[in-house]
C-alpha cells in the first residue's frame, strides 16, 4: 500500500503534469496536440505558481487553529509524525515545518491541557533513511525532562491511514482507561487525519498546527501576480490531502 501511494503521488503532482505537457509540446507530431500541450504548460505554470489562488484553496480546506486557552482538558495529545528528517551525518533529528506539531504538544502538556503525549509513526519513506520518528523523538523528550510515563509511542505506522488504525488498536489494547484525545497535526492535514481516526472508531478533537492561512484573509501585492516556486511545490501537498481524503471512500 505504501509503494502504491507513492506511485499515485507521483502522478498527482503539478510538476509531473508540467513535465508531461512540455514533453508533448516538444515531441508530439500532430499540430493540435502540440498546441494543446503548449497552452497547458503555460496554464499549469501560471495557475500553480500563483500564491493567491493557492491560499484561497487552502483557506477552504484547512481546519483553523485555535488558541490553547480555548482547549478543554484531554487525557492524551496524539501527535502525528511527518515532523522530522534524520540527519545521518551528525546522528540527530532535523526539524521540518511540521515540527510545530510537537512544539504545540509540549506547550499543551506544560499548560496541563493534556496529561500524556502520544507520538505516532515510524516514517513514510519506501527505503530506510535512518528515521524512526516516534522512538527517536521520545528519547529527545526524555532528555528535555518529560517523564517516561507521560510519553506513549506508536512505532510502526507509515502513512495517515496506518497512523489512525494502529493508534486506535494501541489505545484499545493497552490504554482503555483513556477516553479523551486531542489530535495534533497540521491544519492542511487535519481534515484527512480526523477522517482516518473516525474511520477506526476513535473520537478525537482537532488541534491544528502550522496553518498556512488563518480566519482573516491577508495578501501582499506580489502574491497576486508574481509566480512563486514554493507555491508550485505546495500544491502537491494540498492535492495529496484531497486525493487521500477521497480515497477513504474506496477502501
Amino acid at each position: 500500500m505504501l509503494i502504491l501511494s507513492k506511485v499515485i503521488y507521483f502522478f498527482i503532482t503539478p510538476l509531473t503534469w508540467l513535465i508531461l505537457t512540455i514533453f508533448f509540446w516538444a515531441f508530439a507530431k500532430k499540430k493540435k496536440v502540440k498546441q494543446f500541450a503548449k497552452v497547458s504548460s503555460i496554464v499549469i505554470v501560471l495557475f500553480f505558481s500563483n500564491t493567491f489562488i493557492y491560499k484561497e484553496a487552502l483557506h477552504l480546506w484547512e481546519i483553523p487553529a485555535v488558541n490553547k486557552s480555548e482547549v478543554e482538558y484531554h487525557d492524551v495529545g496524539i501527535v502525528l509524525g511527518g515532523m522530522f528528517e534524520y540527519d545521518n551525518s551528525v546522528d540527530r533529528l532535523s526539524i521540518r515545518r511540521g515540527g510545530d506539531r510537537i512544539w504545540q504538544a509540549i506547550d499543551l502538556y506544560k499548560s496541563k491541557k493534556i496529561s500524556k503525549i502520544c507520538i505516532v509513526g515510524k516514517h513514510g519513506d519506501v527505503t530506510d533513511k535512518g528515521l524512526d520518528e516516534a522512538n527517536q523523538l521520545k528519547l529527545q523528550l526524555l532528555e528535555w525532562g518529560i517523564p517516561p510515563l507521560d510519553i506513549i509511542v506508536e512505532t510502526e505506522s507509515r502513512n495517515t491511514n496506518e497512523n489512525a488504525q494502529y493508534t486506535a488498536a494501541l489505545f484499545k489494547q493497552s490504554y482503555p482507561h483513556f477516553d479523551s484525545f486531542l489530535l495534533i497535526t497540521s491544519a492542511r492535514h487535519m481534515k484527512r487525519a480526523k477522517a482516518s481516526f473516525d474511520r477506526y472508531g476513535m473520537h478525537v478533537t482537532p488541534f491544528s498546527t502550522d496553518q498556512y492561512t488563518g480566519n482573516e484573509r491577508f495578501y501582499h501585492w506580489n502574491e497576486f501576480i508574481v509566480p512563486d516556486s514554493d507555491t508550485f511545490t505546495g500544491w502537491f501537498g494540498l492535492i495529496k490531502e484531497w486525493v487521500g481524503y477521497v480515497g477513504y471512500w474506496f477502501y
